[in-house]
């Protein structure tokens, strides 16, 4: 899928270092390399940098299932968070389950090689 990095990449995702890996209809995969800034008290990868990771990609997932000339956003979002990260990178990959008039479902997987990282469901709102 072919369209211009203003509308796939935001300043928040570049400030977190996100990088979109494909994008396809209904699909996108981000990938997000563990540095410094983005390491918790204990050292491992932030919560809240995975939790911004998977809405990155699921929003892409969105704008890549009803067009990237119309917006959506986040109204609920469940994660799991089943390893810790204390090195390299992490890849989302956010899918589509159903596009609605008005509501997207989305899921997503996080994993760090073939280990999974995380696992999220959330809502989007078509505006």
């Amino acid at each position: 899928m072919d369209v211009p990095a203003e509308y796939v990449q935001s300043a928040f995702s570049q400030l977190l270092g996100c990088r979109l890996q494909r994008l396809e209809t209904g699909v996108a995969e981000v990938a997000l390399a563990l540095t410094p800034q983005l390491r918790n008290r204990g050292q491992k990868l932030h919560g809240g940098a995975i939790f911004s990771l998977v809405d990155i990609a699921m929003g892409l997932a969105c704008s890549a299932s009803h067009g990237f000339d119309q917006q959506s956003v986040t109204i609920e979002c469940k994660i799991n968070y089943l390893r810790a990260v204390s090195e390299g990178e992490v890849v989302c990959t956010a899918r589509v389950l159903h596009a609605g008039r008005r509501t997207l479902v989305v899921d997503a997987d996080v994993f760090q090689g073939d280990k999974r990282v995380a696992k999220a469901q959330g809502t989007f709102a078509v505006l």
